[in-house]
């Protein structure tokens, strides 16, 4: 029984090592490094690690290991975001907020004008709303390929029908691409892109071709109104100073949890969370959306792109989309 259960955990160690020398690899393949070197520098970074667990007396494997492995991390700590690349022009310009007790002054909400998903006019626009008057927050969920995996945005409307959504995102420059391996390794800083639904929305339903679901939120104005505050807040620090994005720590899922997590009973991890194809269904078993009906028959009533398209740039597009929509409680 002993010597299975010192196997076991040599194996577990082995496992964890191994693990360790492939995100080093990774990492510094992915790293700010010229693209002619990544190659050898990732090579030469996995030889130096297997070679530490090669060394003979044992002993002296994990010290070499770990001095290796230590100043790797020591390197990909001092990688820095920056705010001064040369940015794809739907992410050159970054929002802010003025809060000033109630009244809160959006700044550089974006509302392009799209004639293709790549080939756009960029606006922008200001707009002062109050947070007295912020009367429901709303999730969607936009599927792009797989069931598994889907783009959360919170929207939060203001009086009978101003909207202003917010998308978490990573900042690319131009001719760059989103790729899920290298959002894990400081290649994209994190943006907050506040949006017009218009733009956001419309973006997804009429030009990607995205299934995109429209849920109404359980609404309780204390919290909703401190999360748009952590919202806004979020915003002015990336404004001031660039964060790195991470696909699984700061995602767009993952940061609304963070946002709503001092304010709400129930943020408890979920492997839904990361698997976030299924947060709707996350948010149905806590209560946060219509559970009056079943749930296969809220998420088909919930897909609005067939309304999107039909609407199209309509001045009411945010009222519109939300026709027939079941709202908790009422």
């Amino acid at each position: 029984m002993r010597r299975s259960a010192r196997i076991g955990g040599m194996a577990l160690v082995w496992i964890v090592l191994l693990g360790v020398v492939c995100w080093s690899v990774l990492a510094v393949y992915f790293g700010d490094l010229p693209l002619a070197w990544r190659g050898f520098a990732a090579a030469g970074a996995g030889c130096l690690l297997l070679g530490a667990l090669l060394l003979r007396p044992w002993k002296r494997r994990l010290p070499a290991f770990s001095a290796i492995f230590g100043l790797l991390l020591v390197w990909w700590f001092a990688l820095e975001p920056s705010n001064s690349r040369d940015w794809q022009p739907d992410v050159a310009i970054l929002p802010s907020a003025e809060i000033e007790g109630d009244r809160i002054t959006l700044r550089n909400i974006r509302n392009c004008e799209y004639t293709s998903e790549t080939e756009y006019t960029v606006a922008h626009y200001d707009k002062t709303v109050l947070l007295s008057e912020l009367r429901a927050v709303d999730l969607f969920l936009v599927y792009w390929g797989s069931p598994l995996i889907a783009h959360t945005m919170l929207s939060f409307q203001f009086g009978e029908d101003d909207f202003v959504c917010i998308s978490i995102e990573t900042r690319k420059t131009v001719g760059e691409e989103y790729s899920a391996l290298r959002g894990f390794f400081r290649q994209y800083e994190l943006t907050y892109v506040l949006a017009d639904e218009r733009d956001l929305v419309r973006l997804r339903t009429n030009f990607r071709n995205e299934d995109v679901y429209l849920y109404r939120l359980a609404f309780n104005p204390e919290v909703a109104g401190a999360v748009f505050l952590e919202y806004l807040r979020q915003i002015n620090r990336l404004f001031e100073r660039p964060q790195w994005y991470n696909a699984l720590l700061s995602n767009c899922t993952t940061s609304i949890r963070g946002h709503a997590r001092p304010y709400t009973r129930d943020a408890r991890i979920d492997w839904r969370m990361l698997v976030n194809g299924y947060v709707d269904e996350m948010a149905y078993e806590r209560g946060m959306l219509d559970i009056r009906l079943p749930f296969t028959e809220l998420k088909r009533l919930s897909l609005i792109n067939p309304r999107a398209k039909a609407l199209d740039n309509a001045a009411d597009f945010s009222l519109r989309i939300r026709d027939g929509l079941p709202v908790p409680g009422v």
